[in-house]
């Protein structure tokens, strides 16, 4: 209540009083000041600035059930910035002089906790905003900012005023203000108002036993007893809150006109908080879902587009949709200008439009949903969803093999460009030094995964290389929209041509089969023979340019059989320990008499690292490497990281070459905060590294935050 003596007083009318002549003392006491001004100074009726999608109706209100005590303490509605946007849309110029409550500032002091259950301690701020002031007594007392705004707005009229006084500021929510005497002046200043005034609902809340409590009680009309009363069935806490606050119900008569006035039994103070908070915020007692419309969902090269509107009836301001693309999700607000809505839902204003144009994280065919995020109670609605086949700007493709013969390196795959369905180019570089190869052999497969575009996308191309180990990358070279895509990069090993014999003998012969790798080991095995002797012959196994020799001293008896006379000791089979990463090996059949030495061939192996063993105190970091591409003049990585022993954003280190560069992981990336709920959205990188022309080896670590190691997401060469 709005007594001074309010913890004495439980009972009793309450009415503010402004600056303006005793004239309207008697109005006010019925009417609040919503009311009083708008009709007895300029003649107008009660509008609330924004109503919602419905308009108020007289036969929703309920007098026992004005609001709900969800609504009436949801102290986490809105937030600090909410309100002041809140404050800046209802008020679009002061007049000359004057301080709107939008740009109104004071200092505050401290207050202590009152009690548990009670209001919370209050930091005061020198030169402190109006919204902050809101925000913090809301979430100190437990009530919901937007019954605060209301409770301004139908006392003083201070929400819309343009033209506050001081003394409108003094006595902004009537508080210790009573119909039958002067206002109390220990209780003036909008922080004394303000916080008093949610004091008090907290105290009527902690201590119901008062006049008007839940239950079935007498409500009168007006301070004049002779207008009567009826019977109210008080059905929660917050109505009865309000009547301790204004004891009074509207009648018939100020019911019938929700927008004006009644007649002389009639008050308003209840009516017209039922209605602005209606018209601002929705329905005081129920729980409404946004509304709205998704007009377009369509796709073009690498982009996908939506389009509509939406609103949520229980908050005036925009509201957030989110846009999902198969697993990865979207959030933006619908604030584009849509006068059609505005028109629709005049009180809402027209910034609840939404036509966004997004890159497409994914090609073929994906789901894209469109919801609206809803404020306050309720649940999100689900606008919309269709099934695109999104095709992407930059070039699709793939090098399906990179094999050698001797003296040259075979490329073959396919690749296209999704802006013509002409025949698309391909860059092959070997090491480092690339030819443009036109993709346009038939490839009936990738016409029937991707009609419309045709089947002259393939490409087999032969490339004269040197014997050695060489690095291939493939390039799907890009036309429209978009940019090359590297489709691959492979280490090959060039063999010589079959040896020649000399006439003074006849060189080895036999066969690499194998090299497959374990933790930390390769097994080299195959064949060798000297047609010059029965006996077996030493191979020279090289590493990385290293060469160790062995023996052929294992049975094979395919061997023997194909080579009668020759015996079955003629196979090799030999386990080489190696240090994690990629290795060139090759095999040579050694020659024991006349004649040169034979290479039977060379392989590549990559040792994989050993996988991360988790400790017991803590947990690796998880994620991934999504993607490593060329930019200009560098290299850009793109994925995510997460340590699940902390909901904090992690580091990755990346290598390029082996010299390593730090950045945070603190991008935001929707899909990962729901597949690791608790953790937040903060997980994503997006960095890109100088590097000069040439081909560099690029590995990314995620790095720990607690117990447990590093975790190596990927590695992976690349062509700058």
């Amino acid at each position: 209540m709005r007594l001074s003596y309010a913890a004495l007083l439980p009972t009793g009318s309450h009415r503010v009083f402004g600056e303006e002549t005793v004239s309207l003392h008697k109005l006010r006491a019925v009417l609040g000041f919503g009311v009083a001004v708008l009709v007895a100074v300029s003649g107008l009726v009660v509008a609330g600035p924004t109503p919602r999608a419905e308009a108020a109706i007289a036969s929703e209100f309920d007098p026992g059930f004005i609001i709900s005590d969800q609504r009436f303490f949801d102290s986490g509605s809105m937030t600090e910035g909410q309100i002041q946007d809140f404050l800046n849309s209802k008020v679009s110029a002061c007049r000359a002089g004057y301080v709107c409550l939008k740009d109104y500032r004071m200092s505050t002091f401290s207050r202590a906790a009152v009690e548990p259950g009670h209001c919370a301690a209050y930091a005061g701020v020198a030169n402190e905003r109006a919204s902050s002031i809101i925000y913090k007594t809301a979430v100190a007392c437990g009530i919901n900012p937007q019954t605060l705004l209301v409770l301004l707005q139908k006392e003083t009229g201070l929400v819309t005023g343009t033209a506050p006084t001081d003394g409108t500021y003094r006595k902004a929510m009537g508080y210790g203000c009573p119909d039958t005497s002067s206002c109390d002046a220990a209780f003036y200043g909008f922080y004394n108002q303000v916080y008093k005034s949610a004091w008090q609902f907290r105290q009527y809340s902690n201590y119901p036993d008062r006049r008007y409590k839940i239950g079935s009680t007498s409500v009168g009309f007006h301070p004049n007893a002779a207008c009567g009363a009826s019977t109210v069935n008080i059905r929660n806490q917050a109505t009865a809150n309000l009547y301790n606050y204004t004891p009074y119900q509207p009648n018939a008569a100020a019911m019938a006109n929700l927008s004006g006035t009644g007649d002389a039994c009639s008050s308003y103070g209840n009516r017209n908080f039922w209605k602005f908070f209606s018209d601002w915020f929705g329905s005081p007692t129920g729980v409404t879902n946004p509304i709205g419309n998704v007009e377009q969902i369509s796709a073009s090269p690498g982009k996908v587009r939506v389009s509509g509107w939406t609103l949520d009836p229980d908050f005036a301001n925009a509201i957030d949709v989110h846009v999902y693309i198969g697993a990865y999700g979207f959030a933006r607000t619908a604030d584009a200008i849509r006068q059609d809505v505005g028109a629709a839902y005049p009180a809402f204003g027209s910034k609840h439009g939404f036509d966004l144009t997004l890159d497409a994280p994914t090609t073929g065919n994906v789901d894209v949903c469109v919801f609206a995020i809803n404020v306050g109670g309720g649940v999100n609605s689900r606008l919309g969803c269709k099934t695109l086949f999104v095709a992407g700007g930059s070039p699709i493709g793939n090098v399906e093999s990179v094999t050698t013969e001797p003296g040259a390196i075979l490329v073959s795959g396919w690749a296209f460009d999704p802006d013509t369905n002409a025949s698309g180019t391909v860059h092959v570089y070997v090491d480092g030094v690339g030819t443009s190869y036109n993709a346009n052999k038939s490839r009936p497969d990738v016409a029937r995964v991707y009609p419309g575009y045709g089947e002259l996308h393939g490409f087999e191309e032969k490339i004269q290389a040197s014997v050695g180990s060489h690095s291939v990358c493939t390039y799907a070279i890009n036309t429209g929209a978009g940019s090359h895509v590297l489709m691959g990069c492979r280490t090959v090993v060039v063999q010589p041509p079959a040896p020649v014999i000399s006439e003074q003998g006849r060189s080895p012969f036999g066969n690499f089969e194998a090299a497959e790798t374990d933790a930390g080991t390769v097994t080299v095995s195959g064949w060798g023979l000297d047609p010059d002797t029965t006996a077996s012959i030493p191979v020279h196994i090289y590493v990385d340019g290293v060469g160790t020799a062995y023996k052929t001293a294992v049975s094979r008896a395919d061997v023997g059989r194909a080579y009668p006379g020759y015996g079955n000791l003629h196979g090799f089979s030999q386990t080489i320990a190696l240090k994690p990463g990629q290795h060139d090996i090759c095999v040579f059949a050694i020659n024991t008499g006349p004649g040169p030495h034979t290479l039977l061939g060379c392989r590549s192996a990559s040792i994989p690292i050993p996988e991360v063993v988790i400790s017991e105190s803590g947990r690796s970091p998880e994620g991934n490497l999504e993607l490593v591409s060329t930019v200009p003049g560098g290299i850009k990585v793109e994925g995510w990281a997460i340590d699940p022993d902390s909901a904090a954003s992690t580091a990755v280190h990346v290598y390029v070459d082996g010299v390593g560069t730090s950045y945070p992981a603190d991008k935001k990336r929707a899909d990962v905060g729901s597949a690791y709920p608790g953790y937040g959205d903060q997980h994503g990188f997006v960095e890109s590294v100088t590097a000069a022309p040439g081909v560099h080896n690029v590995c990314v670590y995620a790095i720990n935050t607690g117990p447990g190691p590093h975790t190596l997401l990927r590695c992976q060469d690349v062509i700058v």
